[in-house]
């Protein structure tokens, strides 16, 4: 009887524990996000410029990214490949994730969040490619105050009678659109139509339920091998290799033509990596394309014959206790790289997903919004809340040096020209004394993250000779 009271009691902790950030997460309101008209501005490998061109003034005016009435030069061309990007945020009323009673990641999962976001990224490039934008972009609504609290206050509502009951709370899900009939007539449409299956079965992948592919569930299964629970604090190197696995074991025949490589000791080994493109994946051909939750199925992205595209992580501290600005413009021109999937990281404790920049300032996806639970197993869920209308931006001094940098290679000899390019962009300048990583030739040695470790050791991406004296800050190792 104690046992069973205990249970009660350890429950309605966690209900309310989880309304109290759904209502935290959902009240937060959006600060308008202001941009320079005379400085480009880069995302994801793409460059806009905001200034029109028939302006020879020279100003330091800033607009709103949202704002009508002050769009100038490209500034639509940014805000429709940016609200293209799959925005992944912390959700409620999921179905209870593995080993937990939790039914939400609000508080806590920014990290996987932001790591989801990172490798929807690198599956946009593998079946859409960098020039593809979503063709609703730029009908996606704002989050203004107005939007943000009303849900809020529904949120409130609900979540306390469902506590109260033990009865799931009503969903805030929005009807799904009708299904529209999609034109045969011209290449031109047929493409388009067979592009908007590839984004919805994208999005499918990373739905919130135990059987999607790289959805929550799975990350949170993925990291109980590696020491972690639901409601832990995951970072990124830990993250970096929950990914990794995630996408090895996915079973979706889609996703046998992806696989995904972790550096060591922030080196990445080529002759890893070229295996890694050529070795075949166990389980079903890719030839059979991504399973699509449309009566029809998409076929498979171009790929070199008994070859693999390879999404590359790299973790790296880039400083101490506080980022080093001598990696500031290393960051700028990774991010510069149209192959570049972008790095997760953050302020301490705080995820996001950094996408691109201007000037000194970061602009990044922000996975701190609670949004109710999408059933991604119909053929038409909306989308519309895995879209993001509004960025944000960080000054790099504010940005945590503990994070994971991301590249997508298509091939082989697409992987031969991205090391030489990243070996420059590596090279250390006058006042760096070491690169942030390197590229080595030939194999690394195969560490296992689990193995034989404590857990205040599991956040560690570099794992070495354990009889060599090492101390350690946050996720790294220090020699």
């Amino acid at each position: 009887m104690e046992n069973k009271g205990s249970d009660e009691v350890e429950t309605l902790k966690t209900k309310f524990l989880s309304v109290w950030h759904n209502v935290k997460y959902s009240w937060a309101l959006k600060s308008k996000t202001s941009f320079s008209r005379n400085s480009p501005v880069f995302l994801l490998g793409k460059c806009y410029h905001f200034k029109a061109e028939d302006d020879e003034s020279v100003t330091e005016a800033c607009y709103d990214a949202s704002d009508e009435d002050s769009v100038t030069g490209n500034a639509e061309a940014f805000r429709k490949d940016f609200a293209s990007r799959v925005w992944l945020t912390y959700r409620e009323e999921l179905p209870p994730l593995p080993s937990s009673p939790l039914t939400s990641d609000c508080g806590w999962g920014c990290m996987l969040r932001a790591g989801q976001m990172m490798l929807a990224q690198a599956l946009t490039l593998h079946f859409l490619g960098r020039d593809w934008t979503w063709s609703e972009a730029m009908s996606l609504q704002p989050l203004d105050a107005e939007t943000w609290t009303a849900t809020a206050a529904r949120r409130l509502v609900a979540s306390l009678e469902a506590s109260l009951q033990g009865s799931p709370g009503a969903s805030d899900q929005a009807s799904p659109p009708t299904h529209r009939a999609h034109a045969r007539g011209s290449a031109e449409e047929a493409d388009a139509h067979l592009k908007e299956m590839y984004h919805r079965t994208l999005v499918s992948w990373f739905g919130d339920s135990p059987s999607a592919e790289l959805g929550l569930h799975r990350l949170v299964g993925t990291g109980l091998t590696m020491g972690k629970q639901a409601g832990d604090w995951y970072g990124p190197a830990v993250v970096a290799h929950i990914l990794k696995k995630a996408v090895e074991e996915a079973m979706d025949p889609g996703l046998a033509g992806v696989t995904a490589y972790v550096s060591q000791d922030c080196t990445v080994y080529s002759a890893d990596v070229i295996d890694s493109h050529e070795a075949p994946r166990a389980g079903p051909s890719s030839a059979e394309g991504p399973a699509s939750p449309q009566s029809e199925r998409p076929v498979s992205a171009s790929l070199p014959p008994d070859g693999r595209a390879v999404i590359i992580l790299i973790p790296v501290r880039l400083g101490g206790e506080k980022t080093n600005p001598d990696y500031f413009n290393l960051a700028k021109s990774i991010l510069s790289l149209e192959y570049c999937i972008g790095i997760i990281g953050g302020k301490p404790k705080q995820a996001c997903y950094f996408v691109g920049f201007q000037d000194d300032s970061l602009i990044y996806m922000d996975p701190h919004y609670c949004q109710s639970f999408v059933d991604v197993s119909t053929s038409d869920f909306p989308l519309q809340s895995y879209h993001c209308p509004s960025p944000k931006k960080m000054p790099f001094s504010k940005m945590d040096p503990s994070c994971t940098i991301g590249f997508y290679s298509k091939s082989a000899q697409d992987y031969e020209r991205i090391s030489q390019e990243l070996s420059k962009v590596l090279q250390p300048s006058t006042k760096e004394k070491y690169p942030a990583f390197t590229f080595m030739q030939g194999h690394g040695r195969d560490y296992d993250l689990s193995a034989g470790l404590t857990p205040e050791k599991r956040e560690w991406p570099f794992i070495r000779d354990p009889r060599r004296t090492v101390t350690t800050t946050g996720d790294f190792v220090l020699l």
